[in-house]
């Protein structure tokens, strides 16, 4: 039988009935019900936009540094998509400009090019919008960003240096226009790409840049083996663009029957072979001499990535010479030429000092130095 006590509750033996208790156990009411997935979707998809939109708006030294390789890494995959497209035979794919064919802007049927080819060269024009993206956003945030705070100076160099990608983006949809207005000129071609391994190079000086200082380059290494950092800069580039000839004398110069250099392929890719023997016979010395001096441990493992990379290419290119040329492997050299060069890059920048980003403060006359100091001792009265 139940009983009822002065406040109301009733109980049944010794258990009291609370008839308070929400669902939800005896932890406590239950939590309400949360917003539908749907919801919580798009305001996460809000929330990283914004979060996007605030670090390049005011990027601060970690964002910047992620917003430059986000410039290295898109410079470099619109060389590789349009390697694939040279080496697809997709050049003319879509044979007008700046739309694709005469009368669609997008990918349409064209006569006498399979479909497939019109799709590939459309698809690496979609691939300049996420680069043209990319770029503006780079430059935007190399315009605001302040190393010392709200109120302090930007950086010039990294604003020029961040100008380089928007202006090369332009440069590139002009030329890339008028090489496919000419039928895929070899030596438009041969300026298409080299502009782009200019665009990249900038994008990896930015990326070094935004860590470090404004002061005098300062040595890291001897003098000799810095100077053979940058000889193996200037070889790699020169090998860069004695590889545009080769693909421009070859099979794979981006169509059937497109005009190409007037030259012995055997001559040219011997001599682009003997630029890569050079490459190496500097690169070794260079690692080696490194090594024995005790270098940086960042320039040093830099230099084992160098000369692995050269070895995997030395390999993959005579591979590739000797198998007829496949269109598959030379897009893998290619791409290991392009790691190569940022390698390059990044082991010449890596020998050198520039202070760091944000300088310390000076020691104001009562600061820690001047506190360290012993207290002069009171003159005694007279």
């Amino acid at each position: 039988m139940q009983r009822a006590n002065r406040a109301g509750h009733s109980y049944h033996g010794d258990v009291p009935a609370d008839p308070t208790s929400q669902p939800g156990g005896p932890e406590g009411p239950a939590p309400a019900p949360g917003p539908p997935p749907a919801a919580r979707g798009a305001g996460g998809a809000g929330s990283v936009a914004r979060r996007w939109a605030a670090a390049v708006w005011d990027p601060t030294p970690a964002s910047m540094r992620r917003i430059a390789l986000a410039g290295v890494i898109s410079s470099t995959v619109i060389i590789v998509t349009g390697a694939a497209v040279r080496l697809s035979k997709s050049g003319l794919g879509c044979p007008d400009w700046p739309q694709c064919t005469h009368s669609s802007l997008v990918a349409a049927p064209t006569r006498g090019d399979p479909m497939f080819h019109t799709w590939i060269e459309f698809g690496n024009r979609m691939v300049t919008v996420v680069v043209t993206v990319v770029a503006v956003a780079v430059l935007i945030a190399a315009w605001r960003f302040r190393p010392g705070g709200p109120g302090a100076r930007r950086r010039p160099d990294l604003v020029w240096l961040a100008a380089v990608q928007p202006a090369g983006v332009v440069a590139q949809i002009v030329v890339g226009g008028i090489v496919v207005l000419t039928d895929l000129n070899p030596a438009l071609v041969s300026l298409h790409f080299v502009v782009s391994v200019a665009v990249v190079a900038a994008a990896v000086a930015l990326h070094v840049r935004c860590t470090e200082g404004t002061g005098p380059a300062r040595s890291l290494i001897r003098p000799d083996l810095r100077l053979l950092a940058c000889g193996v800069v200037v070889v790699t580039a020169v090998m860069l663009a004695a590889g545009t000839v080769v693909t421009g004398t070859g099979p794979l110069a981006g169509a059937g029957a497109v005009p190409r250099y007037h030259l012995p392929l055997t001559g040219v890719t011997q001599f682009h072979s003997d630029i890569g023997w050079l490459l190496g016979g500097l690169a070794v010395p260079l690692v080696v001499g490194l090594r024995l001096t005790r270098a940086p441990a960042r320039a040093m493992r830099l230099g084992w990535i160098l000369l692995g990379l050269l070895g995997a290419q030395g390999a993959i290119g005579y591979t590739q010479y000797f198998t007829g040329l496949p269109a598959g492997l030379v897009w893998v050299h290619v791409t290991g030429s392009l790691l190569i060069w940022i390698a390059a890059l990044r082991l010449m920048f890596a020998v050198r000092d520039r202070g760091p980003l944000i300088p310390p403060p000076p020691e104001s006359p009562g600061g820690p130095a001047a506190s360290a100091l012993p207290e002069a001792e009171p003159a005694p009265a007279r």
